[in-house]
């Protein structure tokens, strides 16, 4: 067994779960300080235009992301199961064939975003007073599509392989340069969004350049020499065919809260900062979930892949526990300190208002979501990346965008009914994904 890879198969389930997820939520908690520090900084240095440019800007660079994450689940399931029986040359045609994959990706891309830039915005009504900062930070953004997808697909693989600590180094090193860099872009030389955006592009580009150069060194299942970058046909097939779904699902996701962001652009400047702020707000907010779902998925598929079942459900339940634990403490702050949490990023009164509004209704999904995820994290690890999919179009399309536009618009209760959308949505998947637990037709290995 390499440095790079932990044996989740064997051991306390508890022990090594915790010892696992630990990382992972670290990783995640730092990673979405990208955004934060972004409109954290943008809001007390170039105020509400700035803040607005960010959210929208980010809005679409986070489905662009989230379509890659998927395309990496599915990696990362198909190595963790292949590292679970110890089949050696899976671990190492997946790896190859999805970094070169997602590096073809990436490329057309970034061509894609930066011709349409403009058009998507005007598409989703992105206020006039924030248009050129939104076009900014986008066209930066565009422009490190490759580092993200790179850093990603590292992550995805050496999470597979059980290495979850690797990770979080690197996106340490990352988050901490792009606030400095923020400080000095933003308020040093007032640079507003674009400066937020070229700060998180060097950041994620300082962060894949520091894994590449780790992994070379230590003699990594891949060596990152061009003659290495190939796809493998029936390893391509296997990626499509457990990550399309997912990289579907997290776009349907991602493209739900950007109707969310048009429904909420239409109301005003001030409306779309505030959402933005409880988005950031949120993306630490669900971050106990999303890490603990994504460890039991990993989890999971190497006991499954082992022949496990038994550990793989009972990581699930616990991984369960403790992020219900957890969410239900962030649920109580949001309610309580709504106020105080908007006005750290923006003073404006009409921000701060509309801000406590939206996040009074939106967060009581944080009492939801964490059963729909880490069921979902062991579905995923089974190689049911479909029923994923289906759960999430459902949930997305015939719940949360009918619900926001039904209590926002036509029941006239503005942000209140548009942040209604995210719990009623959850609702509805969490009752699909209890009909697919208990019939237990998630027992049976998808992806073998």
């Amino acid at each position: 067994m390499s440095k790079f890879e932990n044996n989740l198969a064997q051991g306390s389930v508890a022990k090594k779960l915790i010892l696992f997820a630990l990382p992972f939520l670290l990783s995640n908690i730092i990673q979405s300080l990208y955004n934060v520090a972004d409109m954290l900084i943008v809001g007390q240095f170039s105020g509400t235009a700035s803040m607005s440019g960010v959210n929208i800007g980010g809005q679409i660079t986070f489905i662009v992301t989230n379509i890659v994450i998927g395309f990496c689940a599915g990696g990362t399931i198909i190595i963790a199961q292949s590292i679970g029986s110890k089949d050696k040359v899976t671990t190492k045609e997946t790896t190859s064939t999805l970094i070169t994959l997602l590096a073809i990706i990436g490329m057309i891309l970034t061509v894609v975003m930066i011709v349409l830039k403009n058009p998507i915005l005007r598409l989703i009504k992105t206020p006039v007073e924030s248009f050129s900062e939104a076009s900014d930070y986008l066209i930066v953004t565009s422009l490190g599509i490759l580092f993200i997808f790179s850093y990603n697909a590292l992550s995805g693989i050496l999470r597979g392989m059980g290495d979850s600590k690797r990770p979080f180094w690197f996106i340490a090193i990352a988050c901490s340069t792009n606030i400095v860099l923020d400080l000095i872009l933003v308020g040093v030389f007032q640079m507003g969004a674009k400066g937020a955006a070229i700060a998180t592009v060097f950041s994620q580009a300082l962060s894949t350049i520091l894994c590449i150069i780790y992994l070379k060194k230590n003699d990594f299942i891949f060596d990152f020499k061009l003659k290495s970058f190939q796809i493998i046909p029936h390893r391509l097939t296997q990626i499509f065919k457990i990550g399309l779904p997912t990289a579907v699902q997290n776009g349907v996701v991602a493209l739900s809260f950007l109707v969310i962001t048009v429904l909420v652009n239409e109301i005003g400047v001030n409306a779309s900062a505030a959402v933005g702020v409880v988005g950031k707000f949120n993306s630490f907010a669900i971050m106990p979930a999303i890490a603990l779902s994504n460890s039991i998925s990993t989890m999971a598929a190497q006991n499954i892949g082992a022949g496990e079942w038994g550990r793989a459900k009972k990581c699930c339940h616990i991984g369960m526990s403790i992020a219900v634990a957890i969410t239900i403490i962030i649920f109580a702050l949001a309610q309580i300190f709504a106020g105080p949490i908007i006005s750290m990023f923006d003073d404006n009164p009409d921000v701060i208002q509309s801000g406590v509004t939206y996040m009074r209704t939106f967060s009581f999904d944080y009492l939801i979501v964490p059963f729909v995820f880490c069921f979902n994290g062991l579905f995923i690890g089974a190689g049911h990346t479909t029923f994923s999919l289906f759960n999430s179009l459902m949930s997305s399309l015939f719940f949360r965008i009918p619900a926001a536009i039904l209590f926002g618009k036509v029941f006239s209760m503005g942000l209140s009914g548009i942040g209604l959308g995210a719990p009623i949505a959850s609702t509805g998947s969490l009752i699909m994904v209890l009909f697919f637990y208990f019939t237990n037709r998630w027992r049976k290995n998808a992806v073998v």
